[in-house]
Order: structure tokens, then C-alpha cells, then sequence
């Protein structure tokens, strides 16, 4: 029996208004992730990097073709379907970290466990912000850490719920090169162990090179 692949986007398009007029994002997209696998999307700024990740996480509606992720295709899906998938397989880290201002570190990781429901979310959001490194900032506020340990708590946060299927938009972008360093260790070192597929977008060609494919996109096209 064929497995189901965690991503497959088949002509993909993503057209947006302006006040230009319609602006062409993405077009004719073909992309394929496999369980377990590491694929970095790379290209230069505004080739549709970041657009890619939204519409394969079902952030954003495409204008056409067809996403299906874990086998169910998107369009198929309203809002709170599109979000309940998430939930359950699917978790996402941004260069802007988005940790909520007014929760401490473990209240950020606990918070999407306690609304799915998961039993125990406090200590398993202990558990894994003593895996990032981090067992002693538990009670900081997101403005009381360094944006290393923010990216940190954000992982921690993101790995928590054991995804299926990582998205990773310029993880390491805010950072810089030491902390860069530490957290791209920490993100592979975990997606590995867990066994999660990673999705992720970066201008940083080290950080690429340590994925098991390269997507290189151009104008809204993958070119290679």
C-alpha cells in the first residue's frame, strides 16, 4: 500500500489583489515532501518562498491547483477544518517568532496543547523547554529573552504537539550567527529525533545545505 505523502502541491497557483492591480505569486507550483524528509526552499527575496508555506499550510487559498496535505486536499476543507489539520499533524515556526507577549515561556508552549486538549500540558511544555535549553526561563516573559531563547521557546513550542510536518519560515533569520548556529543545531537535531518532515524557507545557504533537498524557487516557479 502506497503511503500518504505529509505534502503535495500539483499547479499550484496564488494570485493577490493590489492596488496595481492582480499580482501573480505563485504559478503553476509542483512540490512533493515525503515522511521524514528535509526539503529548504531557497531563491532569491519575492520569488514566493514565504507564499509557499502559507498556502501548503492552508493559511492561505490558492487561486488554483490542487494541496493536499496528509492526503486531504485543501480546497475540500473550510477554515476550521483547514485548522483542526493543523493542529493535529502539522505545526509552524516563523523568523518573527509570534510568541503571545503576555504568557510566560511555558504558558506559549502549553497554550496550543491545552487547546487541543492534550492531558499534562504544562509538564510536557516543561519537559521540552528543558530540551531546548531553557528549564530555568520557564517564567520569563517573551521581552525578558534574548530573540535566541525566543526562537527556542517558539521550537519548543512547535515540536511539543509532535507534528508530523514541520513549517519553518526563516527560522534562523532574526538571529545572529551564533545563535543562528545553536537553534538550526536544535531544529534538526529534533526534527530527527521525532520524525517529522521539514518544510523550510531560508536566504542561508549552510542552513539549506543541511536539508536532504533543495527547492530553488524564481518568480513564482520552482526553477530547479
Amino acid at each position: 500500500m502506497t503511503s500518504i505523502l505529509p505534502l503535495s502541491l500539483e499547479n499550484v497557483g496564488l494570485t493577490l489583489p493590489s492596488a496595481a492591480g492582480p499580482v501573480e505569486i505563485l504559478k503553476g507550483v509542483d512540490m512533493t515532501v515525503a515522511a521524514g524528509e528535509r526539503v529548504a526552499v531557497i531563491g532569491p527575496s519575492g520569488s514566493g518562498k514565504s507564499s509557499l508555506i502559507a498556502v501548503a499550510a492552508g493559511l492561505e487559498r490558492p487561486s488554483g491547483g490542487t494541496v493536499h496535505l496528509f492526503g486531504q486536499d485543501l480546497a475540500k476543507l473550510n477554515e476550521d477544518g483547514r485548522a483542526r489539520l493543523r493542529r493535529s499533524r502539522v505545526s509552524l515556526v516563523f523568523q518573527a517568532f509570534h510568541l503571545l507577549p503576555n504568557m510566560t515561556a511555558e504558558e506559549n508552549v502549553a497554550a496550543p496543547l491545552e487547546i487541543a486538549g492534550t492531558a499534562g500540558a504544562g509538564l510536557i511544555a516543561r519537559q521540552w523547554l528543558d530540551r531546548v535549553g531553557l528549564s530555568q526561563r520557564g517564567h520569563h516573559y517573551p521581552h525578558q529573552l534574548s530573540g535566541g531563547e525566543q526562537q527556542r521557546v517558539a521550537l519548543a513550542r512547535a515540536l511539543a504537539a509532535r507534528p508530523q510536518l514541520l513549517f519553518a519560515d526563516e527560522p534562523t533569520g532574526n538571529l545572529d550567527g551564533t545563535n543562528a548556529a545553536a537553534v538550526a543545531d536544535l531544529m534538526f537535531d529534533l526534527v530527527r529525533e521525532t520524525g517529522a518532515a521539514l518544510v523550510m524557507v531560508t536566504h542561508d545557504p549552510a542552513l539549506a545545505a543541511r536539508a536532504d533537498r533543495q527547492v530553488r524557487m524564481g518568480e513564482g516557479r520552482v526553477v530547479a
